[in-house]
């Protein structure tokens, strides 16, 4: 909920009321919005933007790539096509003739944060988390380890991991730390029959490869025990069923504690997914090729190299889960140590938002301090006028792609409640085209039309600006 002198905002009657007010003053002016990052928060923030305040809006939308969409474009799997799909949605707000994209643009660099808002009523940082919490073992710098939002990002043609060394003719077992829904996508991908994948919009250098992967075996690794697993039970069933594929887990590894018995009493979903696990063990006892390994209660240590600088085995150590104060399980380490070979490793142990320069950021939580969306001033609890943010750089990297609408709902409510109080640019201020043409960035600009959208629905290929 967003407060304000007392008064709560976010019910309908309330928020209706606002808007009458703010169109009825500002009948002859537009409210100019900056959104910083086109992935799923950007564009469901321009999208209320001009639900709520109609013609008298403009929005202006910047990414760092040529082509928008986000985690959208680069971080689903291939072969989910219909998740994919949300970006027909994207796609109508962006051809809305109150909205212009400009790619190929960096904040902080090829316009600094404080330009930009002398340009706007008001800013919105949507521009997610595009870093990864580090391993932070011994041997993580051998070649050969990356993290898995590296790896996505190289099967999604992203530009900036297109080129990632990896031969996967010369790969035979994988190891992936993690047990979110990310590093189950990195398991399947290496792991099912590649003519499926040639299907999908999968890059054609990953697809090339998979074609002449040596993998045999995929081992996922986690701290914790099945119950605290975090992946979905759609996601697990997907990887369990994979034809050609023998599942391994320790019979030990998915026995539960009283504590765990409890957990799945209050959550069907974990229920659920432990359920899958034990009945799917058993399931494929007698299959045969390729091979995935689930390993819980293990904690990587170190990573030791060949002669080359290269992975070749992990070393890792038994966990025990011990209850905590607030009744929660940890895992706590026994002592018992174990080695891993492994000739490519993955870390999938979360993403991460990198601060901007102008703006504050908490290096704890990894997010830009804000109230309801609102933008807090460094070292201070009250909000900077006319800057706002939205999605992961908001709260964190959290949540489904669904999650971003209701915050963006969250962030646009601010904007309404504060229109009346923010700084107007001035007349004479330039357009934000005149800005960086004025700076020689050559972006991908002006108004998102339909030949933009087709080149970005082709696979490798980016537009030129």
């Amino acid at each position: 909920m967003l407060f304000r002198s007392g008064r709560k905002l976010g019910d309908t009657a309330t928020l209706g009321a606002l808007l009458c007010s703010f169109v009825t003053k500002r009948s002859e002016s537009t409210l100019k919005v900056c959104v910083v990052g086109s992935g799923p928060a950007g564009f469901y923030t321009t999208a209320q933007i001009l639900k709520q305040l109609g013609s008298t809006a403009r929005v202006d939308i910047l990414d760092r790539l040529p082509t928008p969409f986000g985690l959208v474009r680069s971080g689903v799997a291939p072969d989910h096509p219909d998740t994919k799909n949300v970006i027909n949605q994207y796609t109508q707000i962006g051809l809305d003739s109150r909205v212009s994209y400009f790619g190929n643009v960096t904040v902080g660099t090829d316009v600094q944060l404080s330009r930009l808002r002398r340009l706007y009523h008001a800013v919105v940082l949507a521009y997610g988390a595009e870093s990864n919490i580090q391993l932070k073992v011994p041997g993580e710098d051998l070649h050969g380890v990356y993290s898995a939002r590296q790896f996505v990002w190289w099967y999604n043609a992203h530009p900036d991991h297109r080129n990632l060394p990896i031969d996967l003719s010369k790969i035979r077992r994988v190891a992936i730390f993690g047990m979110g829904n990310v590093a189950l996508d990195c398991a399947r991908v290496l792991l099912q029959p590649p003519p499926r994948l040639g299907t999908t919009d999968i890059a054609e250098h990953a697809l090339r490869q998979l074609r002449d992967s040596a993998v045999e075996r995929v081992d996922i690794i986690g701290r914790r025990g099945p119950v605290q697993a975090s992946f979905t039970a759609k996601e697990l069933r997907e990887l369990l069923k994979l034809e050609g594929v023998r599942v391994v887990v320790d019979p030990d590894q998915l026995r539960v504690t009283e504590t765990d018995e409890v957990e799945m009493k209050a959550s069907r979903a974990k229920r659920r997914i432990f359920d899958i696990m034990k009945s799917s063990l058993d399931a494929s006892s007698n299959t045969s090729g390729r091979q995935l390994h689930l390993h819980f209660l293990r904690t990587l240590k170190g990573i030791q190299g060949d002669e080359q600088g290269a992975v070749s085995s992990l070393q890792l150590e038994r966990n025990e889960l011990r209850t905590a104060a607030d009744g929660s399980q940890r895992p706590a380490g026994t002592g018992e140590m174990e080695h891993l070979p492994a000739d490519l490793v993955l870390g999938s142990i979360g993403y991460r938002c990198n601060p901007l320069e102008g703006a504050p950021f908490d290096e704890r939580r990894g997010i830009i301090p804000n109230r309801g969306g609102r933008v807090l001033q460094a070292g201070s609890s009250e909000p900077d006028p006319g800057l706002y943010v939205a999605g992961w750089v908001k709260r964190g990297p959290t949540g489904i792609i669904g999650t971003n609408l209701t915050d963006a709902q969250e962030t646009v409510a601010a904007i309404l409640q504060d229109a009346q109080s923010l700084s107007a640019p001035a007349d004479d201020a330039p357009s934000l085209q005149q800005v960086l043409q004025e700076s020689g960035v050559q972006a991908v600009s002006g108004a998102y039309d339909s030949s933009l959208v087709h080149n970005l629905q082709q696979k490798d290929r980016c537009p030129q600006p």
